[in-house]
């Protein structure tokens, strides 16, 4: 089974999945992030493929984005760099990034490397629904890979209903059409939005993202889905000085005392 299946079918609620951007803050802590973070009790982690135009990524994702560039990540590199996370790493791993180096690595190949090196998912949120079912499912179901799709508030009740059946895994809540960052709070809007999607009783669980800074945000956000997804706050955190065991621990104790 799936790994993201099998946490879904074990926990219901309160599920904390933390984004972290592959070669940041240095090139060879990837790993060393990825075994903290699941050290300290998170369910599940996405790992970001850096991008030169990440068009979803608020001012700060872009930094590290361009940093983890800069220190020269790439994609061939990162599944190099997770050849044996497994050995250490039960939990479930999604990469997360943009089409474009994706494309130019091959999806069919992109596709069995990352299933090769233990992913169970993938994120990718400039694919369009038509382009996925037309050219690049077939890679991801041979595979084993569940593709996660977004919805945000202004995505219409079909459009949902298509990702529904469509995806696997589970469902990625924007909850603002905003790009990502550390928000102060949620906005009437928006807790009418997550209502609303929540009464729609879907088949695939749904974990809201974009603007989980704090442990207030992340029980709200678990109130009306089955977790929550924390990017931007966490790698804020990880800038600050000392080492990456203890950024690590500070966080999640911060979110889950």
């Amino acid at each position: 089974m799936n790994r993201i299946d099998k946490l879904f079918e074990t926990k219901k609620s309160a599920i904390l999945s933390v984004y972290l951007t592959a070669g940041f803050p240095e090139l060879e802590d990837t790993c060393h992030v990825i075994r903290e973070l699941a050290d300290k009790g998170v369910d599940m982690i996405e790992i970001g493929m850096p991008f030169s135009d990440p068009l979803a990524d608020g001012p700060l994702l872009q930094v590290c984005n361009q940093q983890a560039l800069n220190n020269g990540m790439n994609v061939s590199l990162l599944f190099d760099q997770l050849r044996s996370i497994r050995e250490t790493v039960d939990i479930p791993l999604l990469l997360m990034g943009y089409l474009n180096p994706v494309l130019n690595y091959g999806m069919d190949n992109f596709c069995r490397e990352a299933a090769d090196v233990g992913m169970d998912g993938v994120i990718l949120p400039d694919l369009p629904v038509r382009e996925y079912t037309g050219q690049f499912q077939k890679f991801f179901q041979h595979h084993g890979l569940h593709m996660i799709f977004l919805i945000s508030p202004q995505t219409s009740v079909e459009r949902i209903r298509q990702i529904e059946t469509l995806g696997s895994g589970f469902i990625y809540m924007v909850s603002s059409a905003s790009t990502t960052g550390v928000k102060n709070g949620f906005q009437p809007e928006q807790i009418s939005y997550f209502r609303r999607i929540k009464e729609m009783d879907l088949n695939l669980p749904q974990l809201i993202g974009f603007g989980i800074s704090t442990q207030e945000t992340y029980r709200q956000a678990c109130k009306y889905a089955n977790g929550a997804i924390i990017g931007s706050a966490f790698m804020k955190h990880l800038m600050d000085e000392g080492s990456i065991s203890k950024k690590v621990s500070t966080f999640i104790n911060q979110i889950r005392p």
